[in-house]
């Protein structure tokens, strides 16, 4: 069986970068890359998927970002995938395993693959639903609009109030140095 591995939150400039693992027990309908979908579709998607699936998500927080960097959360999200799924052949969407032993890769994977389709939804949804959840703990910035990527508002938002304690101090935004 085929535990399929992607992320979301990589290229934010706040907020967490999320992992997830899914291995499908059922064959899902109209499930696709999570970046096609629309939000009321994926979170539809979403609890259908933890109905039918096993899973593994894994956050990495923006203080872990900046201290160990990205390349390193992303390869400790990714082992512990793999040692939560040991009995399966791994795919990660992309192609890198970040120094990960014992996986596959493969560029659009996300758009090819039913479980790393599944992996992208669940990465995407709970991303986005933490970003939601801390929302209102940052009302300078609209994290329920842009949810923490650099968008041309969040950058002004940056720029106005400064970095929030969720913000990744490690990002460097040129239109801000």
């Amino acid at each position: 069986m085929l535990c399929g591995i992607d992320e979301a939150g990589r290229g934010c400039i706040a907020g967490p970068l999320v992992v997830a693992g899914v291995v499908l027990k059922n064959k899902i309908d109209n499930i696709a890359d999570s970046k096609v979908l629309s939000e009321k579709k994926r979170e539809y998607l979403y609890k259908i998927i933890k109905k039918n699936a096993d899973y593994k998500i894994v956050f990495c927080n923006n203080d872990m970002i900046d201290k160990k960097g990205l390349s390193y959360c992303l390869a400790d999200s990714i082992t512990t995938i793999k040692e939560y799924f040991k009995e399966y052949e791994i795919l990660m969407d992309g192609n890198s395993s970040f120094g990960v032993s014992g996986i596959q890769t493969m560029i659009k994977a996300d758009t090819k693959i039913s479980e790393v389709s599944a992996a992208s939804i669940l990465a995407k949804v709970s991303r986005d639903w933490y970003m939601y959840s801390i929302s209102s703990k940052f009302s300078n910035y609209s994290f329920k609009k842009h949810k923490g990527y650099g968008t041309a508002l969040h950058v002004k938002e940056i720029s106005e109030f400064g970095y929030s304690k969720i913000h990744r101090k490690s990002f460097i935004i040129k239109s801000l140095v």
